[in-house]
């Protein structure tokens, strides 16, 4: 392909690291139970595809994301995927033990920013949250294994609205504090616009949260995901959330839709002569068969445009 045209911008990261979600937050609000073994080809094509992170399952309690029941099933199929980090997401110490049992070695918990959301999600206070996750991320680490901090709401809340700066600092500095390795920085419904970011980004870091820890994670409610990516690239942020398709959505908060889709993400680093070691291609046929999977067609621009182009 001679397109995307390679015109790199200055001072941006020559790499970026794509951190998959799609097999977990792309289908955890799927209404129709996807096959285990759909969801074990699809890791697979993903790994084919060059994504060298995919996030795997989440070992929370079926009652809760029905749609994740399987997960120890699925992760013994993914054995053999050499070379490929495959976080899980453990909600408590149960979720854990059952994570470590099947030698996950990357881990990830998910806290919230805001009060209402720590409720509907985690049906905590933001503060009795962490402290659920202080002795998980403590095992983990003592098992030597890799935690990453997911921190919804970071940009707006479906009940409280805008949030405060200094409230998602607060947060974000506790879960690196307790241990965390890197922070997700969630735009959970997708409000977020770019000088927001660097605002959030520069003042995590006078606050000591250095950028190398920190990724991001956008949805396109509001078709501003690949703007706020680029202000956090300019911002020196080289790990970026995003999800084969555009699948996903939270199942905790109705106004979130689907997630940045990593084909799109793709494009405009290719564009920027930015390196993933991901393959155009392959990721696009990927998430082409996993709409077939699901019956219905991909919301992912680029994947509608380069699968037109192939018709």
């Amino acid at each position: 392909m001679t397109l995307p045209m390679v015109v790199p911008a200055q001072d941006l990261p020559a790499r970026v690291r794509i951190h998959e979600v799609g097999a977990r937050d792309g289908l955890q609000n799927e209404k129709s139970v996807v096959p285990t073994e759909v969801k074990a080809e699809f890791v697979h094509r993903l790994a084919a595809a060059g994504l060298t992170t995919v996030e795997a399952t989440s070992f929370v309690h079926p009652k809760w994301v029905p749609q994740l029941a399987d997960a120890e099933q699925l992760f013994p199929m993914l054995g053999d995927l050499v070379g490929v980090a495959l976080p899980v997401l453990v909600p408590n110490e149960r979720g854990l033990d059952r994570a470590l049992a099947l030698g996950a070695r990357r881990i990830a918990v998910f806290a919230s920013a805001t009060e209402s959301f720590a409720k509907a999600n985690l049906n905590r206070t933001v503060d009795e949250s962490l402290a659920m996750f202080e002795p998980v991320v403590a095992r983990a680490k003592a098992d030597r294994a890799h935690v990453r901090g997911y921190l919804s709401m970071c940009f707006g809340d479906p009940w409280e609205g805008a949030v405060p700066v200094h409230q998602v600092v607060r947060v974000a500095k506790a879960l690196i504090g307790m241990g965390c390795d890197e922070l997700s920085l969630g735009d959970t419904i997708g409000v977020a616009t770019p000088a927001h970011v660097q605002t959030l980004l520069a003042e995590l870091n006078e606050e000591g949260v250095p950028t190398s820890a920190i990724g991001v994670h956008f949805h396109d409610t509001y078709g501003q995901a690949l703007s706020n990516t680029f202000a956090a690239l300019q911002h020196g942020v080289s790990t970026v959330d995003a999800s084969a398709g555009g699948l996903g959505g939270c199942p905790y908060a109705k106004s979130a839709t689907g997630n940045l889709a990593t084909e799109d993400l793709v494009w405009m680093l290719q564009g920027l002569g930015i390196d993933t070691g991901v393959d155009l291609g392959l990721l696009t046929a990927t998430s082409v068969w996993m709409a077939e999977q699901l019956g219905r067609p991909s919301p992912s621009r680029t994947v509608r445009a380069l699968s037109h182009q192939e018709s």
